[in-house]
């Protein structure tokens, strides 16, 4: 009686592992489309496998509906580049465009609140730090909430207008009706935007900036602040989001004598430049690390990991200067947006400007392009340009940039140091 019982229970056990493997294998075999999204989310945390095919058919509703990007068609660009790496002219291609809501290096009230705020506490900011409060203010501000930034401008805004953001004249839709009614005239005449916005729109009203970034269909920000591509993996799998990072290079030689020429922290340089001798107090460190975080960035981005695939581009400026309306239309292409018939007007208007204007006000975006894209070796010493090709070396050779061994070579602007290269 007692095997029986056992034998019987056996049948039992396995009566119902036979009824479990072919109920699961039913399920296995359905279509891989799902039949309602919630019937999905339930069985999400269950069946590795079912929610496999969930994914790949159709998202479940808060990923669709947070990913306004996609849905919509929103586009959230960043022009990732280093200081002085020609981004004040390459983002005037994307502020021309009318779709397109502009701003200009809002980071800088991230740093300059941080610096200021270490310089009292006598504790430089950690990298983690600033780092965190530049993703947090980016996806603010791609999601229009502009009022973000009153934690960080200087004095702070009272009933959210202010006359401190930083180059609000750069961003043509900050300086256009609604945010700024007084300059309709001006901006039906089409007049650079610089000229006369900041006389004309004293103030900034932030919750009416906020709405007229909701108006237009994409955002555009200016980031110069950033290290690395590598910092904005948050932000480019931020489901949110539909990220396009447009990484703009220039020669590190370029940057070093732009620099030279505008901030008064490179006055140990210029001396250096003005009599071929190095002074002893020279700082080569901060060309070294742009040159190191440019090349880590070019690197990563043109591997292409799946969380970059699609949302980068390497763009040189020097290309750019040289063939100005293929390389933006280029750029528009890989941003899936419509080239603006305004932004091929301003690159008629302020590409072929005589007068070396780059020299004259450090923020100018009208030029000679061609003359201005290699103009730097007729005003680097050959001492320096030495100095910077042993710090980066391997920089200039990942990004198409031929090194000079004589001054010779280094003056004859008939032989381009740019190689031909395509990204």
């Amino acid at each position: 009686m007692e095997c029986s019982w056992k034998t019987l229970l056996l049948l039992v056990c396995a009566s119902l592992a036979v009824q479990y493997i072919a109920i699961r294998s039913f399920r296995e075999s359905l279509p891989s489309s799902c039949q309602g999204n919630s019937h999905c989310l339930e069985r999400q945390s269950k069946e590795s496998r079912w929610r496999s095919a969930c994914d790949k058919s159709s998202a479940p509703v808060e990923t669709a509906a947070a990913r306004t990007g996609s849905v919509l068609g929103r586009r959230h660009i960043l022009l990732f580049a280093a200081t002085r790496s020609g981004s004040s002219f390459t983002g005037q291609l994307l502020n021309q465009h009318s779709g397109i809501f502009y701003v200009y290096e809002p980071l800088f009230h991230v740093w300059q609140s941080f610096t200021n705020a270490s310089c009292c506490q006598r504790r430089a900011p950690e990298r983690r730090e600033l780092l965190g409060a530049y993703r947090d203010l980016l996806l603010n501000l791609y999601t229009c909430q502009l009022s973000f930034l009153e934690s960080y401008i200087h004095p702070q805004p009272q009933d959210h207008v202010t006359a401190a953001l930083f180059r609000r004249s750069s961003s043509h839709a900050l300086c256009s009706p609604p945010v700024c009614p007084e300059s309709a005239d001006e901006s039906l005449a089409g007049l650079a935007d610089e000229a006369w916005c900041h006389k004309k729109c004293r103030i900034l009203n932030l919750t009416l900036a906020s709405e007229a970034c909701r108006e237009r269909g994409h955002v555009a920000i200016k980031a110069v602040r950033v290290p690395t591509v590598g910092d904005l993996r948050t932000l480019s799998e931020d489901p949110r989001l539909d990220l396009r990072i447009v990484h703009l290079v220039r020669d590190p030689r370029a940057i070093l004598t732009s620099r030279m020429t505008v901030f008064s922290g490179f006055r140990a340089w210029r001396i250096w430049n003005a009599t071929g001798r190095q002074p002893r107090y020279v700082d080569l460190a901060q060309i070294g690390h742009t040159c190191r975080d440019m090349e880590a960035s070019a690197e990563t981005g043109l591997l292409r990991p799946a969380w970059l695939r699609g949302r980068y581009l390497l763009l040189r400026y020097e290309d750019l200067a040289l063939h100005p309306e293929d390389k933006a239309r280029d750029m528009y292409r890989f941003l899936g947006l419509d080239m603006d018939p305004r932004v091929l007007s301003w690159i008629a208007q302020n590409t072929n400007v005589s007068a070396p204007s780059e020299w004259q006000y450090k923020y100018s975006t009208a030029r000679d392009s061609k003359a201005t894209a290699e103009s730097w070796r007729l005003r680097l010493n050959f001492n320096i340009v030495r100095a910077v090709q042993s710090l980066c070396n391997s920089t200039l050779a990942l990004l198409g940039y031929k090194q000079v061994q004589t001054v010779e070579e280094l003056r004859n602007l008939s032989h381009s140091l740019v190689e031909a290269r395509t990204f």
